[in-house]
């Protein structure tokens, strides 16, 4: 969708903008108010068994070569026990702890401390101080946007360091991948717990805070829109793209030093994997300002799902095809090379410029050519509870014209080559597949649901106009 940010009324904290006129109902931006019994039931499941989840698959690769159904089967048949497969866990280590703990120091030096410089050298890249979007209570907060730097300045050192220093092994990372867990997990839960202590008894800003009174519910979603300490540094930002995101390209970069360390060469798709995913953070980085007005910044509060989450569960199923190569390797026929090559790339391409027509039609108000001619839309407008009526255009050409949500079409066909660059043999690569599938799909209904509420009649019309979501003619 591509319809321009506008100016809220800070009520919307409390009130939901009314489609239409019609009488205004309580506010969803963000998360919910009040909790059901599936949403409760979902939460505490994921409370329970995501962090069991990780664990599983990651000790697959370790005990059983990436196999899911071995461990499984080992249980059941009763060839071990679940206090055996535990013991021959790595445990904590002082190393681990070590490593880890400047590690996330690190990247909070550079991301609160090392004004950004890379806007001034760098044509075209958006950094420095930028404004995000206003919050429900009508805040609007400003960020340092220095991610692109920071990860510049940490993988300078990484290859200065595997090249001319030699501190530490560049395979260090896989080689400690199984205690670090174990720090990552501490991180993820002593920042949610922060967090949710924070949202009650000193918020950044109270106005901004939604309590359901069900501990669940607050602890996993979170209470603060945007959690804060000082001027600068921001939770939610820090976490989404720091320190994960930056340790992505070094986590797949010490899975490639393993390969070459254990078999004498590095294959083909792990290269691939690299390559293809190191776009992908790089895109982010690059585009690191336009994020600040995505779902995650713009709706979601600060909890366990983004503070566990961006410690634990990206960086570590994110980057599951580099270590079941690592056990697996796999060297692609040219053709398949090629062809999975061409697969990520387009997927980047349709991700990317997909997302460069929404914010050329938004930054010119619909004043603008895509594919060479004056882009259509459907005029639209929704009413505030304060009685203020907006009007907005969605646009209905160019990618958007083909599925509401064809930016996502992109990101998946870019997900698909991660895995395929895996071969077919076993299915722990196929995780983020599968994974991203329902991910991305969720957020359409969550993106359209809103959008519904907001727009009434014009978002039906809309969707008349552009009947599917993902895929034209399917879905």
């Amino acid at each position: 969708m591509a319809a321009p940010q506008e100016k809220r009324s800070s009520e919307e904290r409390k009130h939901r903008s009314a489609p239409n006129g019609a009488p205004a109902s309580r506010g969803q931006w963000g998360r919910a108010w009040e909790v059901d019994w599936f949403s409760l039931a979902s939460i505490i499941f994921l409370l329970m068994f995501a962090p069991l989840i990780v664990y599983y698959f990651i000790m697959s690769c370790d005990q059983y070569q990436c196999s899911l159904l071995s461990p499984l089967a080992d249980l059941l048949l009763g060839n071990r026990r679940l206090s055996d497969i535990w013991d021959k866990t790595p445990p904590l280590t002082g190393r681990a702890a070590a490593i880890y703990g400047l590690w996330v120091t690190f990247q909070v030096i550079l991301y609160a401390f090392v004004p950004d410089f890379c806007h001034k050298i760098l044509p075209g890249y958006v950094g420095g101080v930028q404004e995000g979007a206003v919050t429900p209570a009508g805040i609007v907060n400003k960020y340092e946007i220095n991610g692109l730097q920071a990860w510049i300045i940490t993988h300078v050192l990484w290859f200065a360091n595997a090249y001319y220093f030699h501190w530490f092994s560049p395979t260090i990372i896989f080689d400690n991948w199984i205690p670090l867990l174990w720090c990552a997990n501490i991180l993820g839960y002593v920042v949610s717990t922060f967090a949710m202590i924070k949202g009650y008894f000193f918020p950044t800003n109270a106005k901004d805070c939604k309590f359901t009174g069900n501990f669940f519910y607050d602890y996993m979603m979170g209470i603060e829109f945007n959690p804060r300490i000082g001027k600068w540094f921001d939770f939610k930002l820090f976490f989404n793209g720091r320190p994960g995101i930056v340790a992505w390209t070094l986590i797949n970069l010490s899975y490639a030093a393993k390969q070459q360390e254990l078999y004498g060469q590095v294959t083909n798709s792990m290269i691939l994997v690299n390559v293809l995913q190191g776009i992908y953070v790089l895109d982010f980085f690059w585009n690191e300002a336009w994020y600040l007005k995505t779902i995650d910044i713009c709706h979601d509060h600060f909890g366990w799902y983004l503070g566990w989450g961006d410690c634990v569960w990206l960086p570590y199923l994110y980057t599951l095809q580099g270590l079941y190569l690592v056990y697996h390797p796999v060297q692609l026929g040219t053709a398949n090379a090629v062809g999975i090559l061409i697969l990520g790339l387009v997927g980047y391409y349709i991700f990317r410029v997909t997302n460069h027509q929404k914010d050329l039609f938004r930054g010119t108000n619909g004043n603008c050519k895509i594919w060479g001619k004056k882009p259509e839309y459907i005029e639209c407008s929704y009413t505030s509870v304060d009685g203020t009526k907006y009007h907005s255009k969605l646009m209905t050409s160019g990618f958007w014209g083909w599925a509401r949500h064809f930016n996502y079409t992109g990101d998946l066909m870019g997900s698909l080559a991660y895995c395929l660059a895996c071969g077919s043999a076993h299915l722990l690569p196929y995780f983020y597949i599968v994974y991203m599938t329902i991910l991305l799909t969720h957020r359409c209904i969550r993106d359209e649901h809103r959008c519904l509420s907001k727009y009434g009649k014009d978002w039906k019309r809309y969707t008349a106009k552009v009947p599917y979501r993902l895929i034209p003619g399917i879905f």
